[in-house]
């Protein structure tokens, strides 16, 4: 058994290493797409016909020269406008690592959009036009990286050719961007001088900015640290299914089934259960068939408990050293996505991993304006794009970690019971990793559970 858990672990270990999810950001114009065009040709990621029908499509606009941003901009509307407008997801390799990419959308109006991107990312490639530096859309995608908890961010000031890659007009643009950036407590900044238009410093080094020694945006995407061990976070499994075979072979089998979210479970491990905070301890676990002593996330397990305890869909199973609080008051950031208003007094579903609960939003305490970071208090509602800081109420009570500690188990959904359209996407806790809690008056609008 020591020597299968001891392969596992490594295959386990090479896979976390060598995948990487990231993001770009950016203001129209920047350069997003082409940039990513460029990493995907450079990096030799495009398939011929791929490559020939960006050739062909830019002959047909009278540019002698493909144009890369095409390989990315998929939607006939995002062709035809020369913008992005959803997320467009890319999946490529080099020998060093493997990459998902999210080409996010840089216009004000899709900043749902970048959340959806940057959610799962580990890294944020934010773009700065050189001759305009820092904008208000540079500061608001900062923002939202570090309103989501994107460890790594990279500055990417790109058309440095249209500046004559001058030192001194990267090193103002890298400055004010850390400074801002650090104040809202993303751990780690990069700043890289590029031109994706000429592929300077994306893939090769540039012969035109001997003044930087660093690496070239894919260099520092195939070697910066990523830590995806969440086998040493709080352990937590979402119950997804109960199986009950009940066959002559499994009379009495009954077992949990679910994705562990995040941290390691081990056969003898005391268990809790919640919401309803029953024990027990882990009798046995089942992994792809085979019986094992030990397992982490991200694997799909089936959990076996010596205790008949009732269970359901929707039900955490979490150390008993290590359990999260209960609670049916949620306070948390979140991002409206949907076009209809997200109002005070509304009657919602929240989705927290594997449960539904019925909710209503008791307060929206404030309306976060990204540009300055400035909070609008009880504004009432909240419409598409905004992101405010919220009081919901749930029917039941729901574990959530800090989405600080946990960007699995502390995120969650609001949805419309109606016709289930999801309103928000909520982050549980503090925002951002230096946000003060608002003092803000209880709401007593007469809607109780």
């Amino acid at each position: 058994m020591s020597n299968s858990v001891d392969t596992t672990v490594q295959l386990a270990d090479l896979s976390a290493t060598t995948l990487l999810r990231f993001a770009t950001a950016g203001s129209v114009d920047d350069g997003k797409s082409t940039l990513v065009g460029r990493l995907l040709h450079d990096s030799k990621s495009v398939l011929t016909d791929q490559l020939e029908a960006v050739e062909a499509a830019s002959l047909k606009r009278g540019q002698e020269a493909p144009d890369l941003a095409l390989l990315t901009d998929g939607l006939r509307a995002e062709r035809e406008q020369g913008i992005t407008i959803d997320v467009a997801y890319r999946y490529f390799a080099t020998p060093r690592r493997r990459f998902i990419l999210a080409d996010t959308p840089g216009h004000v109006q899709y900043t749902r959009n970048m959340v959806t991107g940057a959610s799962t990312a580990d890294l944020a490639v934010v773009l700065v036009d050189a001759r305009n530096g820092v904008i208000e859309q540079t500061r608001r995608h900062a923002a939202v990286a570090a309103l989501l908890r994107v460890p790594h961010v990279v500055l990417a000031v790109n058309k440095m050719d249209l500046v004559a890659y001058e030192e001194t007009v990267f090193a103002s643009i890298a400055e004010e961007f850390t400074a801002y950036a650090s104040e809202l407590g993303v751990p780690e900044i990069t700043a890289i001088p590029i031109s994706a238009l000429a592929g300077d410093n994306v893939v090769e080094p540039s012969a035109n900015m001997d003044w930087y020694g660093g690496p070239t945006v894919l260099e520092h995407l195939e070697t910066v640290p990523v830590s995806h061990d969440l086998t040493s976070c709080h352990a937590r499994l979402p119950v997804q299914y109960v199986i009950r075979p009940q066959t002559a072979e499994l009379p009495d089998y009954r077992g949990y089934a679910g994705q562990i979210a995040a941290g390691t479970f081990r056969v003898g491990e005391p268990v809790t259960v919640l919401p309803s905070g029953r024990t027990s301890t882990v009798a046995g676990i089942d992994l792809l068939g085979e019986s094992v002593d030990v397992a982490w996330t991200p694997q799909s397990v089936t959990l076996l408990l010596a205790d008949d305890i009732d269970i359901s869909r929707g039900d955490l199973i979490v150390p008993s050293g290590d359990a999260p609080a209960t609670t049916q008051d949620v306070e948390a950031t979140v991002c409206h996505v949907a076009d209809q208003p997200l109002t005070v007094g509304q009657r919602v579903l929240l989705k927290h991993t594997t449960r539904t609960v019925k909710a209503i939003v008791k307060e929206i305490e404030s309306r976060l304006t990204l540009d300055d970071l400035s909070q609008h208090p009880h504004p009432g509602q909240l419409v598409a794009n905004d992101i405010g800081r919220v009081k919901v109420r749930t029917a039941e009570p729901l574990a959530l970690d800090s989405y600080a500690d946990s960007r699995r188990t502390g995120s969650f959904l609001l949805i419309d019971p109606a016709d289930g359209t999801t309103l928000a996407a909520g982050m549980a806790g503090e925002s951002f990793a230096t946000h003060k809690v608002l003092t803000t008056v209880e709401d007593e609008e007469g809607w109780d559970f």
